[in-house]
């Protein structure tokens, strides 16, 4: 059975998460801030990596200055779990999924930028998602762990995200925001399965419903599906 490395900067944040690599039949390793495990002694004992939401990236690790006007708030201990975590999987090939701050954590890890305040898409002051369409770009790693391409309605609960000329030059966009051209996917032409979504595919809403479309699930079944052909090597 592949086990998943799951960060986040709290158990109850990954809740969703973990309850979603679960129904696809791995094991999980919970991953938070300040633990004692090295790089190279987490990534031994995983065969893939998801990263969960979470605050902001510190504006420093892309070389910026935090806007004072952005509300920024960051958490120094989960950039320094996730970041080097995320390059040294990616020199190893690891499959990885990355959702929200983690798409934007892979962004940075890559060497790319981030928009610091996005206001039109954080969830409400209830807490409830907001919601917009987004285009998959058909053909993509994305498209195919979902089943296809196109036009679809999805969640939206972050501040910060990135368009084309923030992105990573090692990354390719497999989904943007016909609104603004927000990057909502990102993925890695030079790995064999590293993706992110700008959205959250694990939430569901108060009666119980998945906020995005249920084939987004498939997006946690490829990751099980690309772990488990790692097991051996672990």
């Amino acid at each position: 059975m592949p086990r998943i490395g799951v960060t986040a900067p709290s158990e109850s944040i990954a809740e969703d998460c973990l309850a979603s690599v679960h129904a696809h039949g791995a094991e999980t390793l919970l991953l938070l801030p300040d633990q004692t495990r090295s790089v190279d002694e987490t990534l031994a004992g995983i065969d893939g990596l998801l990263l969960c939401g979470g605050p902001d990236v510190e504006p420093a690790e892309y070389g910026a200055v935090s806007d004072p006007n952005a509300g920024v708030k960051t958490d120094a201990a989960l950039d320094a779990l996730e970041l080097p975590l995320l390059r040294a999987a990616l020199v190893r090939d690891l499959p990885v999924l990355c959702i929200c701050r983690g798409m934007q954590a892979l962004n940075v890890a890559c060497g790319g930028r981030l928009i610091q305040d996005l206001p039109n898409h954080r969830a409400d002051e209830h807490g409830a998602s907001a919601y917009h369409h987004v285009w998959i770009a058909p053909g993509s790693k994305l498209a195919a762990a979902i089943g296809s391409g196109g036009l679809v309605r999805v969640n939206s609960r972050h501040h910060q995200g990135l368009r084309e000329p923030q992105k990573a030059p090692l990354l390719k966009a497999s989904a943007y925001s016909p609104d603004d051209f927000l990057v909502e996917g990102l993925e890695s032409p030079e790995h064999t399965w590293v993706l992110g979504v700008q959205f959250h595919p694990e939430r569901k809403n108060d009666k119980g419903r998945w906020e995005c479309p249920p084939q987004f699930q498939g997006l946690f079944a490829t990751l099980v599906k690309k772990a488990s052909a790692r097991v051996s090597v672990r």
